[in-house]
This record gives structure tokens, sequence and C-alpha cells, in this order.
């Protein structure tokens, strides 16, 4: 049964986001008032502007037919590596990476963008590749990940490239690729961020007493244990080819291979991930290591949250982001803001937005006959809940500092953008379900 547009448009969905763009608006604006009660700045005013633009967006998305980007989405994809390559040459440095263009005031951040062109190639991918063996959709959709995802890293903008991660597992998975194969990549990625941290770790944290991490400190020696390593997985895989019923050896193989892949991956990581980037990992274990530079943040945030009690300080009342103690208030921190003076009731407030966009989220996915509508709004989803629950835990002191955004919430025209257009997307998944692509 054929149904017009405005009766699929989804208005629950619209009404959530414009409730969460509204209150980050409010709050931007709190963060924009110093102690005596002076507004200081004008963000606030830009994010209406951003938000005027967004919603033009979410109309725009919502009313065009998404399975006509299949087409041109190659197009769209070398574009943005162009775009991302140009940016690490030639773009501006803010918080320490070269992740932005543009001119004066007005700056675009292209990897926010970008995150909605890997999605849909992604998806085409994997929709057309539904008979191809396992292993090759996983390693060319590996590699699809790694364009964006490295060219963003070396900006460097470690938090930003983590969330094309979260995505390209959700979509991988839905789309039937192994579990074995995605937690083997799952695993080399948290050994190589461990065997990254841990000489790290252990120079201010245990104080140089685990002696055997100053074998990690050496790179000749860090190769010769992945040698050593590679080695006893090499030897597994032959006791499995000769001894078929010990199923033992081939996980062993599989762990060994998971250690040595990721002790790979951490030599690189720690040429490419910064100092400052390695100690926020660091302090998020024990904020008091540093706790005047890099562990201020965590600290001060969770002043701000445990202040605000069950209902807050009131709006325009907090006082940790009024006095100046939050860095990067109307953005990385805008939860905190949000707690201090709505209290915990104002962050269930919050939790319970984003829960309806997401269940909506997940009815579009359950509904959509197409695999293409189906991998996209499945992104769509992992880009929603991975910031939301790694700005949140940020905040909160139960994730590492990464300067990931709340969307729709944190102060930024790129972030803001990107997050409305998906909620077109969303929207246009949804009112095109009951037609197949050609």
């Amino acid at each position: 049964m054929k149904r017009s547009m405005f009766e699929a448009f989804d208005y629950l969905l619209l009404v959530c986001v414009l409730a969460l763009v509204a209150t980050g608006i409010a709050f931007i604006y709190s963060s924009g008032i110093n102690s005596d009660g002076i507004l200081v700045t004008n963000e606030y005013i830009k994010q209406i502007v951003w938000a005027s633009v967004g919603l033009v967006f979410v109309v725009f998305f919502a009313f065009y037919d998404y399975r006509r980007f299949e087409r041109y989405v190659r197009w769209l994809y070398a574009g943005l590596l162009l775009v991302l390559i140009y940016t690490r040459i030639f773009g501006r440095y803010v918080n320490g990476a070269r992740s932005w263009i543009g001119l004066g005031d007005f700056g675009i951040q292209p990897s926010e963008f970008g995150k909605v062109i890997f999605i849909f190639m992604l998806a085409r991918y994997l929709s057309n590749s539904v008979q191809e063996n396992q292993i090759k959709r996983l390693v060319v959709a590996s590699l699809i990940l790694a364009g964006p995802a490295g060219l963003i890293l070396i900006q460097p903008d470690f938090g930003t490239a983590s969330v094309y991660i979260p995505i390209f597992f959700i979509m991988c998975f839905l789309a039937g690729i192994p579990g074995r194969y995605l937690l083997f990549m799952l695993g080399a990625g948290v050994s190589a961020i461990v065997f990254t941290v841990l000489p790290v770790w252990n120079e201010y944290i245990m104080h140089g007493s685990a002696a055997f991490t100053v074998l990690l400190t050496n790179s000749k020696i860090k190769i010769a244990i992945t040698l050593l390593v590679a080695v006893l997985c090499s030897v597994c895989m032959v006791f499995r080819h000769y001894f078929h019923g010990a199923k033992y050896f081939y996980w062993i193989a599989y762990a060994l291979a998971i250690i040595t892949l990721g002790l790979l991956c951490s030599v690189g990581a720690s040429k490419v991930m910064k100092p400052y980037q390695i100690q926020r990992l660091i302090v998020f274990m024990d904020p008091s290591v540093d706790p005047l530079g890099s562990g201020w943040n965590i600290i001060q945030s969770k002043i701000a949250i445990g202040s605000g009690g069950v209902f807050g300080r009131s709006f325009l009342h907090g006082t940790q982001s009024h006095y100046r103690f939050l860095p990067q208030q109307s953005t990385d921190f805008i939860f905190s803001i949000l707690s201090e003076e709505w209290g915990f009731a104002g962050g269930i407030f919050i939790l319970l937005l984003f829960m309806i966009v997401i269940i909506r989220t997940l009815y579009i996915i359950r509904n959509c006959q197409s695999r293409f509508g189906t991998y996209i709004a499945a992104g769509i989803l992992g880009m929603f809940v991975i910031h939301f629950f790694i700005n949140v835990g940020m905040v909160m002191g139960m994730m590492p500092i990464t300067g990931i955004p709340l969307l729709f919430l944190s102060y930024g025209g790129s972030s803001l953008l990107t997050a409305m257009s998906c909620v077109g997307i969303l929207m246009s998944i949804s009112s095109h379900k009951f037609h197949f692509s050609s």
C-alpha cells in the first residue's frame, strides 16, 4: 500500500531532535555568561543559525530519495579523500589538530561530514557484495574504513577517527560478516592501544614498578617480540594442520595473531599519536597524575556534575562554567554544564530523548526492505550511539577525553549539520521502505 511522504514523515523523531537542539542552544548561551553575569560570546547566535540551516537539511534529505546517492557515492568518497588530504596539508590548527578549513571565523570540519559519505560508501559495497567471500568483504570494507580514518588520524584527530570504527563494526556485523573476523580486528585494536599506553602507564602511575613494560619502550625490542609471537603463531597453525582434531591450536594461533597485529599497530601508533593524546588515556585511569594539566578537565567536570545534585542549581546559576573552570565548555563539556544546572533530572531528560531517537532508528532498520537503506540506517545508529556514550562517559570520568561532541547539543556547525542531515536521511529511508531500489 502506497503512503504519502507526509504520512511517512517521522514527527516523533523530529520533535526529539528539535528538543535536543533547543536544549543545546540554551546551555551554549549559559556557557557564554561569566561570573559577573555578562554574556561574553555570541556562540548561541551562531548555533541558532546552524540549527536553522540544519532544519533545511532535514527537510531536503527527508524528501529526497536516498537511493539516488548510490550512483554518486564513489565520486563523493574520492572527493572526501582529496579534501582530507588538502585539510592535512593546508588546514588550520584547532585544539592541536589540523582538521579545519575555511577563512576567518567561518570554518568547517570535513571529517564530520565525511562520516555520512563513509556510511554511504560502506553501505553500497556491503549491499552489493552479499555473495562474495566473507574474508574478501572484510578486507575491502577495511580498506574503505582505512582511507578516511587514516587521513583523520594523521591530522591528528584521534577522537573523530575513533568514531568511524564502531560505525564500521556495526554495519559489517549487520551485513553478515562472521563475528570471529570482527572480533579479531577488535581484539587487535584494543591490544594496540594497550601496548601503546603501557609504557607511559608504567612511568606515570606505576612509577617504574612494572619492569616488563620497559621492553615495550624500545622499538627494536618491541619488533623482536612481535617476530617471536608471530613465529609461535605460525607453529600453532602448523600443528593445527597436522592435528586436525586439536581445535585449541586454532584458538591459540588466533590469540597470538591478535597480539602480533596489536604489537605491530602499537609501533605505528606510538609514532602517530601525540604525547598529549597518550596522556589523556593515562589521566583517565588516574586524573591525580596531572591535576592541573591533563587531569584538570575530568576533575572539574566531575565537580560540576556532582554539584548539580538531583535537580541542579537552576538554569544560568552554574558556577563551574561561569567561573571558567571548565575548558571547551560549550563543545566537549556541554553535558557537564547541563548536569550542574539541571541536575540528575536534566541528564535523564536528555537520555530519554536520545533513547527515543535510537529506538526510532532501530524501528527504521527493522522495517527497511532495502539492504542499502538498512546498512545506512545502521551506520547512523552507530554514530548516534557512540557519540552519546563516549561524550557522556568522558565528562563523567568513565571514558578517556577524546574531544567528541555531544550530537545536537554541543556547539559547532559541522557536527550539528552532519547530525541533522542524518536525521533527514533516516526519514528518507523510512518513507521509501516500501519501495525496492532498481
